[in-house]
């Protein structure tokens, strides 16, 4: 009895021990690195409109005429439906190899 307990006594300040120095460990990190925020002496004052710039790259003629629809350029997208996906996969089950021996329990 005498030694369970010291055990435990012993196992509770080890705990201690580690969260009093995980505590220090985060308190003196914290002390270490004050926020200093930035102070902003201009405020905002009106200005002259900038210079205009192109966005055109000025190289090369492209030529296009007209636009085509969606449907002349995406092929359609044959599904199968969910029926017919079924019925294959039972027949292709119906015809697989079957197991030799079974178990049960």
């Amino acid at each position: 009895m005498k030694i369970a307990l010291s055990v435990k006594m012993t196992l509770f300040l080890v705990f201690c021990l580690v969260c009093v120095t995980g505590a220090f460990g985060q308190a003196s990190a914290y002390m270490g690195s004050t926020y200093v925020a930035p102070t902003h002496p201009m405020h905002a004052a009106p200005e002259p409109m900038g210079q205009v710039q192109s966005l055109f790259t000025g190289g090369g003629v492209t030529m296009a005429q007209g636009e085509l629809p969606l449907w002349e350029v995406v092929p359609e997208k044959k599904e199968v439906p969910l029926g017919d996906t079924a019925r294959q996969e039972k027949k292709e089950h119906a015809t697989v190899k079957k197991a030799r021996v079974v178990w049960e329990n």
